[in-house]
């Protein structure tokens, strides 16, 4: 495919062939490398992040923050994801009586978004009080409508904002991942400065910025499949198979995993030789009819819905998502459980979705019951 700095790179759509690639050591993730496909590309400015690094320096940064997203850190965890979601909904029901039978809650501003911030902040140590700045700056960096000049001061912005924390935690450490990363790692000299600004500025993006929007755009999918709701209100042991199912649906970023290939390979029966570039569409390998049949449609018993790509493959693969699916399970099931009733308090057509955004979702999503 052609980009908008006349130079080319391969798109991938079929599932098998996203998978081989990014699972395969000779495609590279350096931005720098030759070939890497830049043009056109919405970042968050990871930097010196883990995102655009190679293994083997990759696998020995990305084992300094496992242990804190496993599945057995997250579920003790979920006890606590299930009070702030409690509380958040406790706050929707006073807004909802305060405000009388004809009045509506956002959803987005009273649930979504809230919920990954609160959790997401608690496990950093980003005092959550600063969640209108760090909101803002991600809304400023991901936007698809804004210039780069733009995105270059919010990204300095956040930057200098999370290196003042680094130095605070120096005099002052608590109990988060944070702390760990400046007395631990960097102190031992494991971690410049700059690196662990770095991954701090992606986890406390990418830590609230995607499971918020799917949140919402999961709400919405069970609001408008009353059928499916009504299943998940009498076995809400559905809600971890829907969770993937929605996921695989939705594939809210819209910008694919790039590489560069750094040898020839074969994928696909087509040969991408040294210097070339890959984008992968992660949404079409979520819909392929080989892998996933009827795949436009949200079947919340598919068999095979965990088998998604939406938090990519190989060594990249989202550190954080079982977080993701614990806030996810979590927030929808006591939807479900809290709000009998929920429904749109506008028409469809009327929801505002994030067409404008790299990761997609909804603006707002007014609801009531």
């Amino acid at each position: 495919m052609a980009l908008a700095d006349n130079s080319w790179a391969w798109l991938l759509t079929r599932y098998s062939d996203i998978r081989s690639a990014l699972s395969d050591p000779r495609f590279s993730s350096d931005v720098n490398a030759p070939g890497f496909p830049r043009s056109g590309m919405v970042t968050a400015g990871e930097g010196a992040s883990l995102i655009r690094t190679d293994p083997p320096e990759h696998g020995r940064r990305r084992r300094m923050l496992t242990h804190a997203f496993t599945v057995k850190s997250v579920s003790r965890l979920r006890s606590r994801i299930q009070q702030i979601t409690d509380r958040l909904c406790d706050e929707m029901e006073e807004q909802k009586r305060k405000d009388g039978s004809g009045g509506s809650v956002d959803l987005v501003r009273s649930l979504a978004l809230p919920l990954p911030s609160l959790v997401i902040s608690l496990l950093l140590g980003v005092p959550y009080e600063d969640r209108d700045l760090f909101q803002s700056i991600t809304a400023t960096v991901l936007s698809r409508v804004n210039t780069e000049d733009e995105r270059t001061v919010a990204r300095k912005e956040l930057r200098t904002y999370l290196s003042h924390l680094v130095a605070a935690k120096e005099e002052n450490p608590g109990d988060d991942i944070l702390s760990e990363l400046v007395h631990d790692r960097m102190r031992e000299g494991q971690l410049t400065r700059e690196e662990v600004t770095g991954t701090a500025t992606l986890l406390l993006i990418a830590g609230h910025e995607t499971t918020a929007n799917m949140i919402g755009l999961g709400a919405l999918t069970l609001i408008r499949n009353p059928s499916a709701a009504d299943e998940l209100r009498k076995d809400p042991s559905l809600m971890p198979g829907t969770v993937e199912e929605l996921l695989r649906f939705h594939s809210i970023t819209r910008s694919g995993p790039r590489r560069a290939a750094i040898a020839d390979v074969e994928v696909g029966g087509r040969l991408i030789r040294a210097g070339e570039g890959i984008i992968c569409a992660v949404a079409s390998a979520n819909r392929d009819p080989e892998q996933f049949p009827d795949g436009d449609t949200v079947d919340i018993r598919r068999r095979n819905a965990q088998h998604h790509i939406a938090f990519g493959y190989g060594v990249h693969q989202c550190l954080g998502q079982s977080l993701a699916r614990a806030e996810l399970e979590i927030s929808l099931n006591t939807l479900l459980a809290r709000f009998p009733g929920l429904r749109l308090a506008v028409d469809f057509a009327e929801v505002p979705f994030r067409s404008d955004m790299l990761v997609y979702g909804c603006h707002a999503l007014p609801v009531t019951w």
